[in-house]
């Protein structure tokens, strides 16, 4: 196979690293085994893993022990380096005030800012960073802190160093990989919509000639790769490391089959793009659901209404046949509406100022759209998008309240076309209803005569294959439309989204403060659909939940 499917998998840290775990354990284990060690805070390392300050200034300042503060333990590490690790900023600020060295390395070559982007202990970081520390310092493997922090997938450590400390986060370690190559390969997909949306590079190959796809790809991260190809084009899919294979091809080799069948349909060039190019967006089977529509309309009208082979079609069947015809008319109305209205488009952010700039303008402690949660950042159009939408691929826009892309309409269902989109579905079914009914009432009513070695259906299949053709494309629409249409009541009674049932695992603000699935937005049947109804749209606010504590008690 290809030689970077060969190449040993990437290690986050090196031996220091490893050697720094197994030091804490023990000091952990210390801590936990208070019978037999009841003091585990023995020196100013301990102390200072500890957070413990005032055996710390016992330590140094009546135990003599300042020297210590600038000197490794045993095993290479720094007193500074361990508060940093378990984020006490007050032990760190204490030891930088009485001649810790903010830069000080161990063995490994990593500072104090290296320990605390492990646990993204931000509280730290501007502690050390405020006195001195370098943020591009690297150590013997060309690890930053970005790297470490892209590692052990602390995103908001990262944004931090980026937008307050201006860190390089596309610099390179001595292996060629960047921030976004590690987040790719740990499966941080935060992390690297973060990066993505800072315009972090992503086809830049490391000395294997792998680009943050192929490392996305060998790990079999569905989740990073999606957002990846999605934030990048298809020739992206077809770069070749050093060994002459795509991501694909290492993603089939590394036995991750729903991947390499993703990946390889997302490198096909569709009939749109091919010869429509400078459409913004795909055409969709709305002209064949269209053309569906019309024949079946044609049948109903030469093969029912006024077929010639039939008797005369009787007043009242004659009056729900010009009921059902008017419904189709309004129906391609709203067809028509719905294709071509705005589902919800959030305008894209067009600006290409400096990489960092669409972060940096937005205070996100005090923005009303952002909630915290980094799945919120759309690397393609450099916003911040409110909780519920979604980035359309298809039509290549964020949607406000996505639901789903329906290729039967050409366009996205969302918060601004939800209401008409529904409408068009209860009017398909009455419309096929109608004219499924007409149909049966005809073909039933009429008077036949049959020979003894004929049945029913072979005489309509021959004497009427007009009627029994539109029977069944009217019954096969019938019951499609019949599916939607019970599933998006249902949604909308419960005011969630196809997007939100289809991945109420995955997002965060879909499960409550047991780990459980709870909708924050469901504020009762007879609630949600008064407000689908008369608004036009579902409610955005969330239902007030008890918390875990409070559920606890209740139960």
């Amino acid at each position: 196979m290809a030689a970077s499917s060969r190449v040993a998998e990437i290690e986050v840290v090196a031996d220091g690293g490893a050697r720094r775990d197994e030091a804490e354990e023990q000091r952990g284990k210390a801590g936990a085994g208070a019978a037999e060690q009841p003091d585990p805070v023995v020196d100013v390392y301990s102390a200072a893993a500890y957070g413990d300050l005032e055996r710390l200034r016992g330590f140094v300042e009546e135990g003599g022990a300042a020297a210590a503060l600038r000197e490794p333990d045993g095993n290479g590490y720094h007193a500074l380096q361990w508060a940093a690790l378990n984020n006490y900023p007050h032990v760190a600020l204490y030891i930088i005030e009485h001649g810790g060295d903010v830069n000080a390395r161990d063995n490994a070559g990593q500072t104090a800012l290296h320990w605390a982007a492990v646990r993204g202990a931000i509280a730290v970081a501007d502690v050390l960073l405020g006195n001195g520390a370098r943020v591009e310092a690297a150590d013997m493997n060309g690890y930053r802190a970005v790297h470490v922090a892209a590692q052990y997938g602390q995103t908001s450590f990262l944004y931090h160093i980026i937008s307050k400390y201006s860190a390089d986060f596309d610099a390179l370690d001595n292996d060629g990989r960047s921030s976004l190559h590690w987040a790719a390969y740990k499966g941080s997909a935060d992390t690297v919509r973060l990066l993505l949306f800072m315009d972090c590079n992503q086809v830049r190959q490391d000395k294997n000639g792998c680009t943050p796809l192929h490392w996305a790809s060998i790990r079999g991260n569905l989740e990073v790769c999606t957002v990846l190809v999605h934030a990048g084009t298809k020739e992206e899919l077809t770069l070749k490391d050093s060994g002459g294979f795509t991501p694909v091809q290492l993603a089939a080799d590394k036995g991750h089959r729903h991947l390499s069948y993703i990946l390889s349909n997302a490198t096909k060039v569709s009939f749109e793009e091919k010869y429509c190019p400078g459409r913004s967006k795909k055409i969709g089977y709305a002209p064949i659901l269209f053309g569906y529509l019309v024949i079946c309309v044609v049948l109903f009208l030469n093969s029912i209404v006024f077929a010639p082979n039939f008797s005369r079609i009787t007043a009242t069947a004659g009056l729900w046949s010009w009921a059902a015809i008017t419904l189709f008319f309004a129906a391609q109305v709203m067809f028509y509406r719905v294709s071509r209205k705005n589902p919800g488009y959030i305008k894209a952010n067009t600006k290409r100022h400096d990489p960092k700039e669409p972060l940096m303008e937005i205070d996100i402690n005090n923005c009303s759209t952002w909630t915290g949660n980094w799945s919120q950042l759309c690397p393609t159009c450099k916003i911040i998008r409110p909780m519920r939408s979604k980035h359309c691929p298809t039509c290549n826009h964020c949607v406000e309240q996505f639901d789903h892309h329906c290729p039967w309409i050409s366009n996205c269902v969302g918060k601004r076309n939800k209401w008409d989109f529904f409408v068009f579905l209860c009017m398909g079914v009455a419309t096929s209803f109608l004219g499924a009914a007409v149909g049966f009432h005809r073909l039933w009513t009429e008077p036949i005569i049959l020979s003894s070695s004929e049945s029913w259906t072979h005489f309509m299949v021959t004497k009427h294959p007009g009627a029994v053709l539109f029977m069944i494309m009217d019954v096969f629409l019938l019951t499609g439309a019949l599916i939607l249409t019970g599933a998006q009541a249902t949604q909308i009674a419960q005011n969630i989204t196809t997007n939100e049932v289809a991945n109420r695992s995955r997002y965060s603000y879909l499960l409550g403060p047991d780990g459980r699935f709870r909708n924050p937005y469901n504020r009762g049947c007879l609630r949600n659909c008064t407000d689908f109804l008369v608004n036009g749209y579902s409610n955005d606010e969330e239902a007030a939940w008890p918390t875990l504590q409070q559920t606890v008690q209740q139960c």
